[in-house]
C-alpha cells in the first residue's frame, strides 16, 4: 500500500528554478532507495536523479549533473528535488520512484528496478 505524491511542477523561464516533492505513505520510507524520472511524448522515462535509502550514494543523469540535487528526508517521509538553471529540454512529467529491495550497489538508474510510482507532476520550462 505505498503510495507516493509528486508535487512542485509548474512552468518557469529558462534559468528559473523549481523545488519538486514527493511524499510517501504506507511503507518504510527510510530504507527505501529513492529516483526521479521524467518523460516527455515519444520518448523513453529517463533518469534524473537517485538516492540510497540512508543517502549514501546519490546519482545523477548527465544532462542534469550540476543543476539538481536530489535530497531524502527520512524523518519526513519525502524525497525533493531541487532544480536550478533550468532549460527548455528539462520540460517533462516528473515522476517519484520508490525501490523497496534496493540493491546493495543502488540507487538504480532504471526505472524497471523501482517497484513503486507517483502520478507524475509536470514541469515546463519556456525559452
Amino acid at each position: 500500500q505505498v503510495q507516493l505524491v509528486e508535487s512542485g511542477g509548474g512552468l518557469v523561464q529558462a534559468g528559473g528554478s523549481l523545488r519538486l516533492s514527493c511524499a510517501a505513505s504506507g511503507g518504510t520510507f527510510s530504507r527505501y532507495d529513492m529516483g526521479w524520472f521524467r518523460q516527455t511524448p515519444g520518448k523513453e522515462r529517463e533518469f534524473v536523479a537517485g538516492i540510497k535509502w540512508s543517502g549514501s550514494r546519490i546519482y545523477y543523469g548527465e544532462p542534469v549533473k550540476g543543476r539538481f540535487t536530489i535530497s531524502k528526508n527520512n524523518a519526513k517521509n519525502t524525497v525533493s528535488l531541487q532544480m536550478n538553471s533550468l532549460k527548455p529540454e528539462d520540460t517533462a512529467i516528473y515522476y517519484c520512484a520508490a525501490d523497496d529491495l534496493g540493491a546493495p550497489s543502488g540507487p538504480a538508474i532504471v526505472a524497471a528496478s523501482y517497484d513503486y510510482w507517483g502520478q507524475g507532476t509536470q514541469v515546463t520550462v519556456s525559452s
